[in-house]
């Protein structure tokens, strides 16, 4: 065959791409239909009639015109069953594709052997000094590393994007080369003279090349991580300290030696890029190169009988389990990269890999590629630019989800169904928060908080020497500053809201006492107490309360705690933890946005208070600076008891008296300058917005929602302590202490555990949290023993503790869907953001949803503008009431995507489901 068939084979319909063709622009990978195709029977690549099938295809697929039709008709031949037998004409479900019909046989056969990590490595044919060498041009883990044109060092690692041209490529590579599934080779010369030798028992190549096909694939190879290896591979049989290296032009080509020197493995061993691999990771080697002495393409897949460590072919120590060598006529080498970076893509792809791993012959393969090509998205040429580099996504979707696909028979769509809005009801809804057994009604006294002692003693002793580890003295320290910080804060402004009843002291000692108790006795000892938002609203309410109807302020609040102690008793010994499965995101964002905008509102109200009492001094002229003075002037002569005193007061110089001391003794201040007061009003705003914006730019913690933990939960253990504690506080006279959702998921972030291994680009894996209860005591201790900055802390200025309230409010804000969802009212329909709501639930509805939630968030601010403000904590019964009632106006498809399904209809929507298809079943 010659090169013209060999291009002719290659084009598969799609347009040719030269190398000095600039102006062509590369069609990047999309997701063909999938088309109905049979099953065709296994071959053996070992056998005789193997090798003649394989003669006929060849030969069939180069000498015929291919175009999209002819590369799918290609596709079903090759799956058609040849001997007709009837065993072979199953149904086959139109939903699912050939492809996937094959690969579920293959993949279904699970030995429940993990598939080993691959590392894929591309190396290119170069000429450097009048010498052949291999040069590493890629390389990927999980994503792409290209060595930049500069040759110095690696680019950022990014998501291949492959022409779709190259992937019709690499499938006529596989259906007409050769493929050695599980070879037993020991060295790359004997792996090299196997492959040349089927090559040439396929009548492939001419047995005269095998010697120069050989000289080329046991080249030197250069890797981009170390310094240019002036030997070549045939060199590395030899002994280390040997005296005879001489550079690769020097030595005789055609001695070769067995690989795998102590001195290559030596050099790659020190390569750093190893911790980016994991342990049981197996290399995978792609081979690219233009020689002049072939006139078609030479193709080999080679799939190693046990993974072999191949001396220095590969940049690090990884044992090579395939190889994919690809040598062609010059004049193709843009061709040649494009099918080397797609076999080096597909090996690196989670799915594919399990293909290459399992593959019994080449039709599997072949069906991996289809698979694969199933798959992916097409992107336009002219609307993207082929030379952006995909950054990798945060969160990579698992393969697993591919594998189910195939299981359930049906292929998934991305974005969305293919039928659109008007193919029927959308059955898809967002993933629902799962709920532990920690939250499920025993029935019984005390059932809960007794099944939480259970779950927390056997780990008791394990929660204090976890904490021995060098991560818990970077999380002592960072929650320990961020503790002290709340406390000053909330410390400040309780002081200005209750006239200093509690201020900064009590803030320290009772987040002290109450953390300690807490993290020692408590069932979820990573929450951290502290005084939250809500808490600083009602005491503030509470005092305002108090001083309005004359009642004494620490009286009322002891009796306040005492009953909320007995409250949480009831609510533990009648395990009702189980009720806050029904507060849902509704009542949750109603409250939350409910105290963001009391915070807002308040630290302005009190930066606007400032302007009375150090008011602007408009009527200051510079000018008359002269004329502004202020004397103190003794006041009118009074007739004196005592004559001593009389002599005292002729002796007062009262020019020289302070202002205080003037008006003390009884003098009066005289001039036009006597009522100046600092214009402190503009320096309070400018430390109150300082203290924002800097907030803002060093608040950049990124949190999740829920970690899960491996200890269990304790509600109602947490519960028990916190009443207690409430109790302990109140008759002390301390602030009382909630769990702080923000700085607690702190706690627990500064505590994850990740994988130490993880590819270039990836995300490490997150392997759970160290739960242990030694960082919560260390951080309350000492905050305890922090009492001793009190003379420090009373420099701290007012406007920037109301800068960091002014931040809370707008901080609680964002990430809110209910704040998102006002402001879709002042956006035109094009400029609205993609919501995953959006795409699942009518806009007007969802204006309706927004709107009961302004109705709900309007009568609780003036419900606390009012007499019963005292009263808002039980605000949430009533949300939870309104969201009780909205199950009358919205459908659960449409909560399920505003808000979260209640428990029990979720249960009747089973139910609903189950019904269905039982009276399917009896139907049929």
């Amino acid at each position: 065959m010659d090169r013209h068939d060999w291009q002719r084979g290659k084009s598969r319909g799609h347009r040719r791409y030269d190398d000095d063709d600039d102006e062509a622009q590369p069609v990047y990978i999309g997701v063909p239909a999938a088309h109905r195709r049979k099953r065709r029977r296994h071959h053996s690549c070992a056998g005789d009639a193997d090798r003649e099938s394989r003669h006929a295809h060849y030969d069939h697929q180069v000498h015929r015109e291919h175009s999209h039709r002819g590369y799918y008709h290609d596709r079903e031949e090759h799956y058609d069953d040849e001997d007709g037998g009837a065993a072979h004409h199953d149904y086959i479900d139109p939903a699912v594709s050939p492809a996937a019909e094959r690969l579920r046989h293959i993949l279904g056969d699970d030995d429940n052997m993990p598939t080993p990590t691959i590392f894929t490595e591309m190396d290119t044919l170069q000429h450097e000094g009048g010498e052949l060498e291999w040069k590493e041009s890629a390389r990927w883990v999980k994503f792409e590393e290209k060595v930049e044109e500069g040759g110095e060092r690696w680019s950022k690692p990014h998501v291949s994007t492959l022409t779709l041209h190259s992937l019709f490529e690499l499938r006529t590579c596989l259906q007409t080369g050769s493929i050695l599934l599980d070879l037993e080779g020991y060295s790359l010369p004997q792996i090299v003279d196997d492959i040349v030798d089927r090559q040439i028992a396929d009548g492939l190549i001419p047995p005269e090349l095998k010697e120069k096909i050989s000289f080329v694939l046991l080249r030197k190879h250069r890797h981009q991580t170390k310094k240019p290896i002036h030997r070549s591979l045939a060199d590395l049989g030899k002994s280390s300290n040997a005296a005879s290296i001489r550079l690769a032009g020097s030595i005789a080509p055609q001695k070769i030696y067995a690989p795998g020197s102590q001195a290559a493995l030596a050099d790659c061993l020190k390569n750093k890029f190893m911790k980016k691999i994991p342990r049981d990771a197996e290399a995978s080697n792609v081979l690219i190169g233009e020689v002049d002495f072939l006139e078609k393409p030479f193709v080999s897949f080679v799939r190693l009988a046990q993974a072999t460590t191949l001396g220095g072919l590969t940049e690090v120590p990884v044992p090579t389990r395939f190889l994919f060598i690809l040598l062609g006529p010059h004049g193709k080498t843009k061709s040649y990269n494009e099918i080397g970076r797609a076999i080096a893509t597909l090996m690196v792809d989670d799915l594919f890999s399990d293909v290459a791993y399992k593959a019994r012959d080449r039709e599997d393969l072949i069906a991996g590629v289809d698979e694969f090509l199933d798959e992916v998205i097409v992107l336009p040429p002219g609307e993207w630019d082929p030379k952006i580099r995909i950054e990798p996504p945060k969160k990579v979707p698992s393969a697993e989800m591919r594998k189910s696909v195939m299981n359930l028979n049906e292929l998934g769509q991305m974005n969305g169904s293919a039928s659109g809005a008007a193919g029927g009801e959308d059955d898809e809804l967002p993933a629902p928060h799962e709920l532990g057994e920690e939250l499920k009604f025993t029935g019984r006294v005390g059932g809960g908080l007794w099944l939480d002692i259970k779950r927390k003693v056997p780990w008791y002793c394990s929660d204090i020497y976890d904490g021995f580890h060098i991560q818990s003295i970077s999380a002592v320290v960072f929650i320990y500053l961020g503790c002290i910080t709340n406390a000053i804060t909330f410390g400040g402004l309780l002081g200005d809201a209750t006239d200093n009843y509690q201020g900064v002291m009590e803030s320290f000692l009772g987040t002290a006492l109450a953390g300690t108790v807490f993290c020692v006795f408590g069932g979820q000892p990573l929450i951290i107490l502290s005084s939250t938002g809500p808490i600083l609203i009602f005491e503030k309410l509470l005092y305002e309360f108090s001083k309005s109807n004359s009642i004494d302020y620490m009286e009322l609040r002891l009796w306040i705690g005492l009953h909320s102690c007995l409250q949480c008793f009831i609510l533990v010994i009648s395990d009702a933890s189980y009720i806050i499965k029904y507060i849902t995101r509704f009542t949750e964002e109603g409250f939350s946005s409910l105290i963001s905008f009391i915070f807002i509102s308040d630290a302005i109200k009190k930066m606007v208070g400032a302007l009375k009492y150090y008011p602007i001094n408009r009527g200051f002229k510079p000018d008359y600076i002269t004329s502004y003075k202020c004397d103190c002037v003794p006041p009118d002569q009074a007739p004196l008891s005592d004559d001593n005193m009389t002599l005292l007061f002729n002796l007062t110089d009262w020019s020289q008296m302070s202002k205080k001391e003037c008006v003390k003794n009884g003098g009066l201040l005289v001039g036009n300058a006597c009522k100046y007061v600092p214009d402190l009003a503009l320096m309070s705003f400018i430390l109150f917005f300082g203290t924002y914006s800097m907030t803002v730019s060093l608040k950049k913690f990124k949190f999740s929602r829920y970690f899960p933990t491996k200890k269990g939960c304790g509600y109602h253990l947490d519960l028990l302590w916190v009443g207690i504690l409430m109790a302990v506080c109140s008759f002390m006279g301390l602030p009382w202490y909630v769990a702080a959702t923000v700085i607690s998921i702190a706690h627990i972030d500064s505590l994850k555990m990740e994988s130490e291994s993880s590819a270039p680009g990836e995300q490490p894996q997150f392997l759970g949290v160290r739960e242990q209860r030694l960082t919560g005591i260390l951080v309350f201790v000492l905050t305890g023993l922090s009492v001793f900055l009190a003379p420090v802390l009373q420099f701290i200025p007012m406007p920037v503790l109301y800068g960091v309230f002014l931040y809370m409010g707008v901080a609680s804000l964002s990430g809110i869907q209910f704040w998102e969802r006002i402001k879709l009212y002042l956006m035109p329909a094009k400029h609205q953001p993609d919501f995953s709501f959006l795409r699942h639930v009518p806009l007007r509805r969802v204006h309706l949803f927004t709107l009961v939630q302004l109705v709900c968030l309007a009568v609780l601010w003036i419900l606390k503008s009012t007499f019963l403000a005292i009263i808002f904590p039980v605000m949430i019964l009533g949300l939870m009431v309104v969201r009780k009632m909205l199950d009358m106006m919205f459908s659960q498809h449409d909560l399920a995507w505003l808000d979260d399904i209640l428990p029990d209809k979720d249960k009747k929507k089973e139910d609903d489901k189950r019904r269905k298809k039982m009276k399917k079943v009896v139907e049929a």
